[in-house]
C-alpha cells in the first residue's frame, strides 16, 4: 500500500496539503448552531440558517462541476477559497436574522464550490486501480485538518467567536494561494469539441438517493448533536473535542480499513458503511456522558471510513472522462441535499421530541443501505485491483 502511495503524482499531494489547511480552518460551520443560539435565536432558526448553508452547498455542487469542466480544476478551487474568505468575514458582522441567512447561503456556495473540482482532479491524475486509495487519502487529508479544527474552534469560541470567523477566512486564503501556485492549470483531458452531456444512468440516481438519506444522518452532527451536547451541560470545547474525535479516528484507522475493503465489490461495502453510520448516530438517544457520546461518534465514523473512499472512487468509475466534473458535481449535490434538509428537519424534530431525531437516523441508515443494494445490475462489478505499475500521470 505504501509503495502505491509513493507513486501518486505530485499535484495530488499538493491538493492534499491544501485540503489539510482548509479543513483545519473550517471553524464556523461546526459551531454555527451554538453561535446562533447564543445570539438568542431558537434551535429551529439556527437550523434554518444552517440549512441555508446547505442550499449554497447544493448550488455549489452544480456550479462547481460545471466550472471544473469549463475553466479548469485549479481556477475553480482558487475561486472557491477566495470568495469563501470574504463570505465568512461578512457573516461575522451580520446581526439581523435575514442577513445571516443570506450570508450563510453565500458562505455555503463559495466554500463548497471546490469539491467537484478536487474530486475530478484526483480522478484525472490517478490511474483507476489506485483511485480508492487516492480518495481515501483525500478523505484522510480532510480529517487530518478536521481532527484539530473543531477543537481549536471550540477553544477560540470560548474566548470570542470573532476569532472563529477570522481563522476560517485566513486558512481559505492560504489554500487559494497554494492552488494558484502549485496545482496544474489545465486538466489531463482536453477536448476540442465538447460532447453533449449524456443522460444520468438510473443506477447512479439510485446511488445518489442513498447518499441523500445518509447525509440526512451525517449532518445532524453539526446541528442536533451540538444541541444535545449543549443540553447536557457540557462546554463548547467538549463538543469540539467530540467532533475532532471523528477526524482523529480517521487519521489513525482509515488507511488500514480502506486497504482491507477495497478488495471487495463497492456496492456491499458502501451499503454496510451507510448502515453503520445511521445506526451509530442513532445511539445518541442513549448517550448522556462524554464516554457514551464518544462511543456514538466512533460508531458513525466507522461507517464513514468504510463507505466514503469507495463511494468517491465508484462515482469516478461511472463517469465519462469528459464529464467527470459533472458527475462529481452530482455526487456532491446528493450530499448537499442532505446538508440543506438535515438541519431544518432535525432541529424541528428536536424541538418536538429529541428521541425522534435519533430514531430517524436509524431508519435512514437502513433505507440508504437498501437503496445501494437495490439494483441487481451494476455497471461496475468491482474496482480494478492495484498493480505495481506507476500511476497514470
Amino acid at each position: 500500500m505504501f509503495a502505491q502511495i509513493r507513486q501518486l503524482p505530485r499535484a495530488v499531494w499538493v491538493l492534499y496539503a491544501g485540503t489539510v489547511i482548509n479543513r483545519f480552518g473550517s471553524f464556523v460551520m461546526p459551531l454555527l448552531a451554538i453561535y446562533l443560539t447564543r445570539q438568542g435565536y431558537t434551535p429551529a432558526r439556527a437550523g434554518i440558517a444552517i440549512g441555508a448553508y446547505g442550499a449554497g452547498h447544493l448550488c455549489a455542487s452544480l456550479l462547481g462541476g460545471f466550472l471544473a469542466d469549463r475553466i479548469g480544476r485549479r481556477d475553480t478551487i482558487a475561486l472557491s477559497m477566495f470568495s469563501s474568505a470574504a463570505a465568512m468575514l461578512a457573516l461575522s458582522l451580520a446581526r439581523e436574522f435575514p442577513v445571516i441567512v443570506i450570508l450563510t447561503y453565500f458562505a455555503g456556495l463559495s466554500a463548497e464550490l471546490y469539491r467537484p473540482a478536487s474530486n475530478a482532479l484526483i480522478a484525472d491524475l490517478v490511474a483507476p486501480e489506485h483511485r480508492v486509495l487516492a480518495f481515501s487519502l483525500y478523505h484522510y487529508a480532510i480529517n487530518i485538518g478536521f481532527a484539530a479544527g473543531p477543537a481549536t474552534a471550540g477553544f477560540l469560541a470560548d474566548h470570542a467567536f470573532v476569532y472563529v470567523f477570522i481563522g476560517d477566512s485566513v486558512t481559505s486564503v492560504l489554500y487559494g494561494v497554494i492552488a494558484l501556485m502549485a496545482l496544474p492549470s489545465v486538466t489531463r483531458i482536453v477536448h476540442k469539441e465538447r460532447p453533449e452531456p449524456s443522460p444520468i444512468p438510473n443506477r447512479l440516481l439510485t446511488f445518489l438517493a442513498a447518499t441523500v438519506c445518509l447525509t440526512l444522518v451525517d449532518f445532524q452532527m453539526g446541528s442536533t448533536f451540538a444541541l444535545h451536547v449543549q443540553s447536557l451541560g457540557f462546554a463548547t470545547s467538549t463538543y469540539g473535542l467530540l467532533v475532532s474525535l471523528n477526524g482523529a479516528l480517521i487519521v489513525t484507522c482509515e488507511l488500514a480499513i480502506t486497504n482491507f475493503v477495497r478488495r471487495f465489490k463497492p456496492q456491499p461495502v458502501i451499503a454496510l458503511g451507510y448502515l453503520i453510520s445511521g445506526l451509530g448516530l442513532s445511539q445518541t438517544l442513549f448517550a448522556h456522558t462524554v464516554p457514551a457520546l464518544a462511543f456514538t461518534v466512533a460508531l458513525w465514523t466507522l461507517g464513514e471510513m468504510i463507505s466514503l473512499p469507495m463511494a468517491g472512487a465508484y462515482v469516478a468509475e461511472l463517469a465519462p472522462a469528459e464529464q467527470r466534473g459533472r458527475y462529481m458535481g452530482f455526487f456532491s449535490m446528493s450530499q448537499s441535499m442532505g446538508m440543506l434538509a438535515a438541519p431544518i428537519l432535525g432541529t424541528m424534530a428536536y424541538e418536538v421530541n429529541p428521541s425522534l431525531v435519533w430514531l430517524s437516523c436509524a431508519a435512514l441508515g437502513i433505507i440508504a443501505c437498501g437503496f445501494v443494494l437495490w439494483r441487481a445490475e451494476w455497471p461496475v462489478t468491482h474496482l480494478p485491483l492495484p498493480t505495481s505499475t506507476n500511476a497514470d500521470q
